[in-house]
């Protein structure tokens, strides 16, 4: 217990003290995961957005595919990007593994499928009482949709935040194409893993810390979100 005790003392020690080494973990990590965010909202919603508009039965095929890589282990997802990154693959040419793009290519393969099918699941849950009111109001097709799109944008929120959060919790996919190199593409997940292993709790116990803290301001942000959305539909 007082293992334990001194671990989160020290912890705490290197957070406030922004010990470089802390810092540089951290700061990878969010850029990595930012960047590979804002690259599944830009490939991710847009098709949510569309998959939403059409009827199901349309679009069933697609659900399935898009539903099935919701779930997929991030190992499976890793395994997948090494495979068309190594040099015997398909995109070996471009020396991308083992660097913070192919970590970026392995989170965004991760977020868009769940960006996707949340964005197009939360518009689905609303599209059609809101198209057929537009309409009813003399709007067109293209505005109607866009209208549908701008009342569930709390939902597409809520879809954003979720792939983020899983990307930047994230430690077996971009550990096996990022291979965990100090100051290059080292993040906080595998950090973790490397000091807890070598009994270097102090470091790891941090990290926790402040993905924890990460997890509560994301989560708060969706649920301040949520509320104000939700007073202002009242």
């Amino acid at each position: 217990m007082s293992r334990l005790l001194e671990g989160i003392t020290e912890a705490f020690r290197l957070i406030f003290s922004f010990d470089p080494e802390l810092l540089q973990i951290v700061f990878l990590s969010l850029r990595v995961s930012l960047t590979a965010i804002i690259i599944a909202i830009l490939l991710a919603v847009p098709l949510g957005a569309l998959l939403g508009l059409k009827p199901e039965k349309r679009t069933r095929f697609i659900n399935k595919i898009i539903f099935t890589l919701m779930g997929m282990p991030p190992v499976v997802a890793g395994l997948i990007i090494y495979l068309l990154l190594s040099r015997q693959g398909p995109l070996g040419v471009l020396a991308l593994l083992y660097s913070p793009a192919a970590m970026i290519i392995a989170q965004v393969f991760l977020a868009a499928p769940i960006v996707a099918g949340l964005t197009m699941v939360g518009i689905r849950a609303k599209g059609t009482e809101i198209e057929e009111t537009a309409r009813s109001l003399g709007a067109g097709s293209t505005l109607a949709a866009w209208t549908v799109i701008k009342e569930s944008r709390i939902a597409i929120l809520g879809a954003i935040i979720t792939g983020f959060s899983r990307v930047v919790a994230e430690v077996g996919a971009v550990m096996m194409v990022g291979g965990n190199i100090a100051g290059h593409t080292r993040v906080m997940t595998t950090a973790i893993v490397l000091e807890t292993r070598r009994g270097n709790f102090e470091l790891a116990i941090g990290l926790g810390i402040i993905l924890l803290m990460l997890s509560f301001i994301i989560n708060s942000v969706l649920y301040n979100v949520q509320r104000g959305g939700l007073k202002g539909a009242r």
